[in-house]
């Protein structure tokens, strides 16, 4: 797009919803039908287009927001797909402040959802014009009528101005790329996502801009590639910008920097390409400005103006992370020591504002959003070669008024009505309050919402999704503070402990399968000091899983037959990351997760 384009013919929308409710996939079908790739592009046969991150495809979630653009018509179409899930919130707030407008997606079947409620009140914050998208209109379950009565009654808590509470409503099947401007008859009936356009370009308002001001712009968003190295991404915010330009960095700490764009880009699909200019309303990305960093402004190099920081919520999570001190340190990983650790995290801030890192003993204090934000940062060192030890996720309190608070979270359950009682049992044992209860006919599940504070939640979803045979939703969201409470007992029972270096062996793991759950199979080496499985009883067990059953005169390698065993319990980082206590860490390596207790010389531990 040329400078000589009225502003005037540019939207930019964000995508916002709660997980799985089908944001990415409708961004798909927006890409296609706006013909931005050939028919004989990949592109036209792939789901999924904009989460390009190895997790992102593996685990089916959106974790870090993106830009792309579409032409429709004479308009621009800026659209900015943002994760659905609370740990990645961050990501939302800080790209919000692109947008002028939002389509709100909603599953005709769960409703509004607890991300839904985050999202839509930031959106509404903001003051960005929504329009809601009532998806999955095919289910056999949905609920079209009670999910409209449930959007009024949120808008109606969450609106600013009373202008908010007048929106559009569009229906859609995503996946088909199909949407109406009411409930049509027949879902199967020929369609196209013809009203969705229609709608960002009729409600959606275009920015409103300062043309002839001098050049402002809120860096929003970082990316990186080998060929122009830093991309400063985010909205214009006043003015016009080409290559060559001279500017001023306004840094996050008072000072300022000279520079000079290289290059103005704009993404199309999921490609970029240079421009000649960037004006006031559409967001770009400029080479040339090495040290740019989110939150920080690009202004004209003669009135360097800098716009307010963006302010993300705190982090509500905080988990231990150093070097790894075990046996077989150095064995599997590339990157071991300290220093590089912290390279890798100093790294890591430039570009994930909800994390926070400060230097503890020999390694880092990590905090984050949640578990599962803490477990993608871990994911991806761990994916990149570096090896390091975790300890027990920590709830960060805050200090106000001389009184120590901690974070409290709605937790939002639906169950099968035959397991609702284990249900109930575990969050009681965990001290949550109860806040309401109600039975869903046509979903058959029963909903419960609760309210506890985040360190209960720790290791509690695991436990939910054994005790109801996967068959638990769950969701939760930090709602406030409140004063800490008396730490909980001990939940999990004990654990069985390598009583020395070795091997395993398939006739020790058998008799290990007698006192509880086995974590490791056999011929794997263990170390004395790391944990091999979970004890039936509350206390820990030192076992030698490495024995071999000696020969004799009497008995031969084969007369006791082969050993049968039962396949051992494999866990997810995020299920190691749950089972830890305070006395134990996790060792992560690029090839192996491994328990372990903090102490590893059983005569040391016993003393503590």
């Amino acid at each position: 797009m040329s400078a000589k384009q009225d502003p005037s013919a540019i939207r930019n929308i964000a995508i916002i919803a709660h997980v799985d409710h089908g944001k990415t996939t409708l961004v798909d079908g927006l890409l296609k039908q706006s013909h931005t790739f050939r028919d004989n592009q990949a592109e036209m046969s792939q789901d999924l287009i904009m989460d390009s991150g190895d997790q992102e495809r593996q685990r089916g979630i959106t974790i870090t927001a993106k830009v792309t653009s579409v032409q429709h018509e004479n308009y621009r179409i800026n659209i900015i797909d943002t994760p659905g899930h609370a740990d990645f919130s961050g990501e939302v707030e800080r790209v919000l402040n692109m947008a002028d407008g939002c389509l709100l997606i909603v599953d005709a079947q769960e409703g509004p959802m607890p991300q839904t409620k985050f999202v839509l009140g930031k959106a509404l914050a903001a003051e960005l014009k929504p329009v809601v998208i009532i998806n999955k209109i095919d289910k056999a379950g949905r609920r079209i009528k009670e999910v409209e009565d449930e959007l009024a009654d949120l808008f109606l808590e969450l609106a600013v101005h009373e202008d908010q509470l007048h929106y559009p409503v569009y229906y859609a099947i995503g996946r088909a790329g199909k949407a109406w401007t009411s409930v049509p008859e027949d879902t199967e009936a020929d369609a196209d996502l013809s009203p969705i356009f229609e709608a960002i370009t009729t409600h959606v308002p275009a920015p409103k801009v300062e043309l002839e001001k001098p050049f402002q712009m809120l860096v929003t968003a970082l990316a990186w590639d080998n060929f122009k190295g830093k991309y400063a991404i985010g909205r214009i915010t006043r003015g016009r910008i080409k290559g060559g330009d001279a500017v001023m960095l306004c840094k996050k700490d008072g000072s300022q920097v000279r520079a000079k764009i290289e290059a103005v880009y704009m993404s199309q699909g999921v490609s970029r390409f240079e421009v000649p200019d960037g004006i006031a309303g559409d967001i770009v990305q400029l080479t040339g400005i090495a040290g740019a960093g989110i939150g920080e402004t690009i202004a004209d190099a003669e009135n360097p103006e800098a716009l307010p920081v963006i302010e993300v919520e705190a982090p509500t999570l905080q988990i231990y992370m150093g070097p790894n001190t075990s046996p077989f340190k150095g064995q599997e990983g590339e990157f071991t020591t300290s220093r590089q650790i912290g390279d890798r995290l100093v790294k890591e801030l430039e570009t994930n504002v909800g994390l926070r890192v400060e230097p503890s003993d020999i390694g880092y204090l990590v905090s984050g959003r949640g578990e599962l934000h803490l477990s993608v940062l871990i994911e991806t060192m761990r994916r990149e070669g570096y090896e390091f030890e975790v300890g027990r996720p920590q709830v960060v309190t805050i200090e106000k008024d001389g009184q120590r608070l901690e974070p409290v979270e709605e937790v939002i359950i639906e169950v099968p009505a035959e397991h609702v009682g284990g249900v109930q049992m575990e969050l009681g044992t965990r001290r949550a309050i109860l806040k309401e209860q109600f039975s869903s006919s046509s979903k058959g599940v029963t909903k419960l919402v609760y309210e506890m504070p985040t360190r209960a939640l720790l290791g509690m979803r695991s436990i939910l999704i054994t005790n109801t045979k996967g068959t638990i939703v769950m969701n939760s969201l930090v709602t406030g503070y409140q004063p800490a409470g008396q730490a909980l007992q001990q939940l999990r029972n004990g654990v069985l402990i390598a009583y020395e270096t070795g091997t395993t062996t398939p006739y020790s793991l058998q008799t290990a399968e007698d006192r509880g759950a086995v974590f490791v199979g056999p011929a794997v080496k263990v170390y004395a000091g790391q944990i091999v499985g979970l004890n039936k009883r509350g206390d820990d067990l030192e076992m030698n899983v490495c024995k071999a059953k000696h020969l004799t005169n009497m008995r031969s390698s084969s007369s006791d037959g082969v050993v049968q065993l039962t396949p051992f319990t494999s866990l997810s980082l995020e299920q190691c990351l749950d089972f830890l206590e305070n006395d134990e860490l996790l060792e992560v390596t690029p090839k192996s997760l491994r328990l372990r207790k903090r102490e590893l010389d059983p005569g040391k531990r016993k003393r503590k």
